[in-house]
């Protein structure tokens, strides 16, 4: 006689994984963070970092989405949750996506800033590197799928939500490094002076405090007076 497990059920169960688009601010504009596949399927392939969601059959099942997330971004980067700014972005479960089988994506965001960044290998990846995003090629799986979404995201939320660009520039930072920020992101240049009013609303707002000091120009010209976020 078959005995059926408690936890069966008539539904198929796809494998579920996370994959991580993680950004930094470059020199030369945006960076994503990609890792070569040291195992098949797409060996040699850069990919995005990431990995399934551990699933038990216990009481508890297992691992959190959110959690799963946390666990790739310390594996492939360093960073814990408090270093960055992680936001689930949406699921990718197109049919065929991954030959090994049936396997839904949740894709993450997380924005890195550049002076906090440890890169490393995870477990499964032969390399791991920053790209800039207009010379990300051809990726594994759907991955170009999902950073393009991620930028498109980050292009619109950049608009309201002031946490997008305080991720991405260093703790201490100047006016001009977050204006550069902003222009990056949404991709059209910032008039000086609405710029100018808009920062001066998150200074009386408190979300951006004046440290009262300065940085010293590398260069001619005047020192920047440094901020943080709040």
């Amino acid at each position: 006689m078959i005995t059926t497990p408690r936890h069966a059920y008539a539904h198929a169960r796809p494998a579920v994984a996370v994959d991580m688009v993680i950004i930094a601010m470059g020199e030369g504009g945006l960076e994503l963070l990609l890792i070569k596949r040291g195992e098949p399927p797409h060996r040699g392939r850069w990919a995005l970092p990431g990995g399934f969601v551990r699933v038990r059959d216990d009481g508890d099942q297992g691992e959190d989405l959110d959690a799963a997330a946390a666990r790739e971004l310390r594996e492939e980067t360093g960073l814990a949750l408090r270093d960055v700014y992680l936001q689930q972005l949406r699921a990718f479960g197109r049919p065929g996506r991954d030959p090994r089988g049936r396997v839904i994506s949740i894709a993450y965001f997380a924005l890195v800033p550049g002076d906090r960044l440890v890169v490393r290998s995870g477990s499964d990846a032969a390399d791991a590197r920053w790209v800039g995003l207009e010379r990300v090629g051809r990726l594994a799986f759907d991955h170009n799928e999902i950073v393009a979404f991620a930028v498109a995201e980050l292009e619109r939320r950049v608009q309201y939500d002031p946490r997008v660009a305080a991720s991405l520039v260093p703790a201490a930072f100047t006016k001009g490094e977050l204006r550069r920020v902003v222009e990056v992101l949404s991709g059209a240049a910032q008039d000086a002076s609405n710029f100018n009013k808009r920062f001066a609303r998150m200074l009386e707002d408190g979300l951006v405090v004046a440290l009262g000091r300065q940085r010293t120009a590398a260069g001619p010209g005047r020192p920047a007076e440094l901020f943080r976020f709040a």
